[in-house]
C-alpha cells in the first residue's frame, strides 16, 4: 500500500458567489502513503498498530499527529467505518506537506477533509465514484463551495440538496455525531455506526476559465476564523442586495472563460452586497485594497475580492501581478500589518497517484 493524495487550496465566494462558486489553487496538501518498515520486513504476523503520522509545511507545530485527533484521519476513519471497516490497514505510515496557510481564506479546512475521503477510499479499497466522494466532504464539511473545488478543480459552482425529508435529515445531523472524539484507545467495538450520507447531497457544474487569468493572493499575517467572519454576517440581507449579486454572479461565471478577458465587465461583476461589507471591520485594509486598486490604475488587474473568509484577498488579472501585490501590500502596511504574496494558477482538482 502505497500513493500519493494531492489537494489543492481553494478560494470561495470570488465576490458576489458566497457560499456557491470556489477556485482551486496552485497549493497543495499532500499526503504520502507507504507501508512501515516493520511490516515490510516481518516474517510473522505483528499486532495491530494505528497509522504513523508526520506532518510538514505550514500548520506543522499546530496540527494533532494522533490519528484519532487529526481532522484528515478522522476523516477517513469516519468513511471506513460507514463501509463497516472498523480500523486502518495496520503498520502504515502517513507523511503530509502542506502548502496552504491555515485560517487565511484558502480552503485549509476543506483540503483536509478532502485528502480524508480519499485517504479512507483507498485504503478501505471503496472505489467510490466522485459523486459518492462529495457526500462523504459534505457531511463535515456543510458548505460545497471549498470541497466542491478542491475535489473536482477548476471553476465550479455548487449547492446542497435539502429539498426533501431524508436530506434535510442529512444536512442536520451534528459534525460531533459524524466525527467524535475517538479515543486513543479506540479498537473494532467502538464506534462503528457513525451517520451513512445519503446520495446526492451535493450537486455542482464546472465553469469555462480562461487560461490567461492567474490569481494574485495577497495574505495578511493574521488567521481569521470562518466561525468568527460568518458571525458578523446578518440574518436578513434587503432584496436590492440580493439581486445586486445574482446580477453580478450571473454574469461572472460566463466572462471568466471568455478570451480575451474583459476588466470592465470583470470588476464590476466581482463586487459584492452580501459578506465583503460585514467583514471589512476584522480586516483592516480592505475597503481601500478593494476601492484603490482597479484596471484603470493597475493594468492587467481583472477583479479583486476577499478569498473565502478572509483575510486573504484575491485579485484575478493577466497582467502586473507584482504592481498589484506591492501596493496592496502598502495598503496593509499603512494598517500596522505584513503580508505576503503569492501568484497561483487555476489548477485541476485532487488526484490520487499510486507508487
Amino acid at each position: 500500500m502505497s500513493f500519493t493524495i494531492k489537494v489543492p487550496a481553494t478560494s470561495a465566494n470570488i465576490g458576489p458567489g458566497f457560499d456557491v462558486v470556489g477556485l482551486s489553487l496552485s497549493l497543495h496538501l499532500t499526503l504520502t502513503v507507504t507501508p512501515s518498515p516493520d511490516a515490510c520486513h516481518a516474517n510473522t504476523p505483528l499486532a495491530y498498530k494505528p497509522p504513523e503520522l508526520t506532518y510538514s509545511g505550514e500548520g506543522a507545530d499546530d496540527v494533532p499527529l494522533n490519528p484519532y485527533k487529526n481532522l484528515t484521519t478522522r476523516v477517513a476513519l469516519y468513511v471506513l467505518r460507514c463501509h463497516n471497516i472498523s480500523l486502518f490497514p495496520s503498520h502504515i505510515k502517513i507523511h503530509a506537506h502542506n502548502e496552504i496557510p491555515f485560517g487565511r481564506g484558502l480552503g485549509s479546512s476543506g483540503a483536509a477533509v478532502i485528502a480524508g475521503v480519499l485517504l479512507g477510499n483507498e485504503v478501505g479499497k471503496l472505489n467510490l465514484p466522485v459523486e459518492r466522494l462529495l457526500d462523504f466532504a459534505l457531511m463535515v464539511e456543510r458548505h460545497p463551495d471549498n470541497v466542491t473545488a478542491a475535489l473536482v478543480g477548476g471553476f465550479v459552482g455548487s449547492y446542497l440538496r435539502e429539498l426533501d425529508e431524508k436530506h434535510t435529515a442529512a444536512a442536520s445531523v451534528p459534525l460531533s455525531e459524524v466525527l467524535p472524539e475517538y479515543p486513543p484507545d479506540a479498537g473494532e467495538s467502538w464506534g462503528l455506526n457513525p451517520p451513512v450520507p445519503p446520495h446526492g447531497i451535493g450537486h455542482y457544474v464546472q465553469f469555462g476559465w480562461s487560461p490567461e487569468i492567474k490569481a494574485v493572493a495577497i495574505i495578511p499575517r493574521f488567521e481569521l476564523s470562518t466561525a468568527k467572519a460568518r458571525d458578523v454576517l446578518p440574518e436578513q440581507y434587503s432584496r436590492k442586495d440580493l439581486v445586486f449579486n445574482l446580477q453580478r454572479l450571473a454574469v461572472l461565471t460566463t466572462a471568466l472563460a471568455q478570451n480575451p478577458p474583459d476588466p470592465d465587465l470583470i470588476y464590476e461583476a466581482m463586487k459584492d452586497r452580501i459578506h465583503q461589507p460585514y467583514r471589512k471591520t476584522l480586516i483592516p485594509g480592505l475597503p481601500e485594497v478593494t476601492s484603490e486598486i482597479l484596471p484603470s490604475t493597475h493594468p492587467g488587474l481583472l477583479g479583486i475580492c476577499l478569498s473565502g473568509a478572509g483575510p486573504t484577498i484575491l485579485a484575478l488579472a493577466t497582467t502586473g501581478f507584482e504592481a498589484i501585490a506591492e501596493d496592496a501590500r502598502k495598503i496593509f502596511l499603512s494598517k500596522g500589518i505584513e503580508v505576503d504574496w503569492k501568484l497561483l494558477q487555476v489548477v485541476g482538482g485532487s488526484k490520487v497517484v499510486k507508487h
